[in-house]
C-alpha cells in the first residue's frame, strides 16, 4: 500500500478484519456473502486546483490542489442540471480509494445495485490534507493552513461546481469524518443535494471521550522531542506509535477482535502487525492536521436548517460513537426529514467500521433512495 493511503485507512482495514430510533434486524446470512477479495473499477483521476484559497483561520494557500476519482458518466436533465451525481466522503486519514474496498464497492456499484455506475456519476474526493490533495507533508509542515470541516466542505463545493461542473447532487453519503461532513453540507448548502446519508458519527460537538482520545493521540506526537515542532527529518517514532495505538483501539469491534485474537499471543501479534502497517503509511504532521480538523465541528445548533431527507446510521459496537449516550435518538427529531437507525452489534458489524460494511445497511439505502427520488 503506498504511503499516500494514510494511517486511519490502514487501521480501519485492520479493525474490520476483525425520524426516530429504529432498531435494524440482524441481516440474513444470504445478504452477507463475502465480497470478492479485489475488484477493478474503471475510475478516472482528476485534479482541480483552487487559486488563493482562503481558510477559516484567515490563512491562505496560493494553490489548493484537490484530487478525486470518478465512476460513471454525468447526466443532465432537460433543464441542463446534473441529476445523477453522488458524492462519497471518506473517513479521517482516508482518501478517494477508501470506499473502493470490496465490502463497500461490490455491494453498491455493480449492475442493478443501489449506486450502479451505469446509472450514477460517483465522485470520490481526497479531502484537504489527505491522499493526493494538498497536505502538510508536501513541504509546509506545520506552516500549512489549519483547515477544518468548513474548509473541506467549501473546497468540495468549489471543486464540484467549478471543476466538474456539477451543480446538484442526488446523494451525499459520508462515512465517519464524511458522516460529519454530510451534516455540515446539509447546513451550509441545504438545497445542493436531494438526500444525505451520514454513517457512523454524531451531530454534536466532539467532546467527552471522543475528543479525549483524539487529544491524547495528538499530544503523543507533540510531546515527542523528535517531532521538533513538525520539522523532523525522520518520523517521531515513539509519539507516532502511541498515536496510532489510540486509533487501533478506537476502531476495533469487540466481537470480531475476540474471534480474530482469541489468545494473548494472537492479540499481541495482531497489534504489532497492525501498527507496523499503519506507521509505514503515516506522516505525523498530516496526522495532527486531519485528526484536529474536527475541532470546530458542531452541527447541533442548526440541525433544523437541514431540509434534505437524512438517513443516519450508527452501529451498536462503535467505540467512537457509543450508543449508550443516546445522542442520535435525541437529536434526530430536530431534523425535519430524518430517520435514525441503530444497527445492533452482531457478527455482521465491525464496530466503527460498520460504515463500510455495505451489506449490513444496503436495504436501508435502497429504500431511502426510493423515498427520495425526485419527482419529474
Amino acid at each position: 500500500m503506498p504511503r499516500k493511503l494514510l494511517s486511519l485507512l490502514a487501521l480501519a482495514a485492520a479493525a474490520a478484519a476483525f425520524a426516530q430510533s429504529t432498531p435494524a434486524p440482524t441481516p440474513p446470512s444470504a445478504k452477507l456473502t463475502p465480497a470478492p477479495a479485489s475488484v477493478h473499477w474503471p475510475t478516472r483521476d482528476g485534479v482541480y486546483t483552487i487559486p488563493n484559497f482562503r481558510f477559516g483561520t484567515g490563512e491562505t494557500l496560493p494553490a489548493l490542489k484537490l484530487h478525486y476519482l470518478t465512476l460513471g458518466t454525468i447526466h443532465r436533465n432537460a433543464q441542463g442540471h446534473v441529476d445523477n451525481a453522488v458524492l462519497l466522503l471518506h473517513g479521517t486519514g482516508g482518501d478517494a480509494h477508501s470506499l473502493l474496498v470490496p465490502q463497500f464497492s461490490t455491494i453498491l456499484f455493480g449492475p442493478g445495485q443501489p449506486l450502479d455506475i451505469t446509472k450514477y456519476f460517483i465522485i470520490l474526493p481526497d479531502d484537504i490534507g489527505q491522499g493526493e490533495s494538498s497536505k502538510p507533508s508536501d513541504g509546509l509542515h506545520m506552516r500549512f493552513p489549519h483547515y477544518d470541516y468548513d474548509d473541506m466542505i467549501r473546497s468540495q463545493q468549489i471543486m464540484l461546481t467549478e471543476g466538474l461542473k456539477v451543480d446538484h447532487l442526488r446523494l451525499i453519503l459520508g462515512t465517519s469524518m464524511g458522516c460529519m461532513q454530510a451534516f455540515v453540507w446539509g447546513e451550509t448548502y441545504p438545497t445542493f443535494s436531494d438526500a444525505l446519508a451520514p454513517f457512523a458519527c454524531n451531530a454534536v460537538e466532539l467532546a467527552g471521550r471522543n475528543r479525549m482520545w483524539r487529544y491524547m493521540a495528538m499530544q503523543s506526537i507533540r510531546t515527542d522531542p523528535a517531532w521538533n515542532n513538525g520539522e523532523y527529518t525522520t518520523e517521531p517514532a515513539l509519539g507516532l506509535r502511541h498515536a496510532l495505538e489510540f486509533n487501533l483501539i478506537a476502531g476495533l469491534a469487540p466481537i470480531q477482535a475476540q474471534k480474530t485474537a482469541p489468545t494473548r499471543s494472537a492479540a499481541e501479534k495482531y497489534v504489532e502487525a497492525s501498527l507496523a502497517r499503519a506507521i509505514a503509511n503515516t506522516d505525523a504532521n498530516n496526522y495532527l492536521y486531519y485528526v484536529n480538523a474536527s475541532r470546530n465541528y458542531n452541527p447541533e445548533p442548526k440541525l433544523a436548517t437541514i431540509t434534505a431527507p437524512v438517513l443516519w446510521i450508527n452501529s451498536g459496537d462503535d467505540f467512537i460513537n457509543p450508543p449508550e449516550l443516546g445522542l442520535a435518538e435525541k437529536l434526530v427529531s430536530r431534523i425535519p426529514h430524518a430517520k435514525f437507525i441503530l444497527v445492533p452489534a452482531s457478527d455482521a458489524t465491525r464496530g466503527h467500521g460498520t460504515h463500510t460494511q455495505a451489506a449490513v445497511w444496503k436495504d436501508d439505502l435502497i429504500e431511502f433512495l426510493k423515498q427520495t427520488e425526485p419527482k419529474p
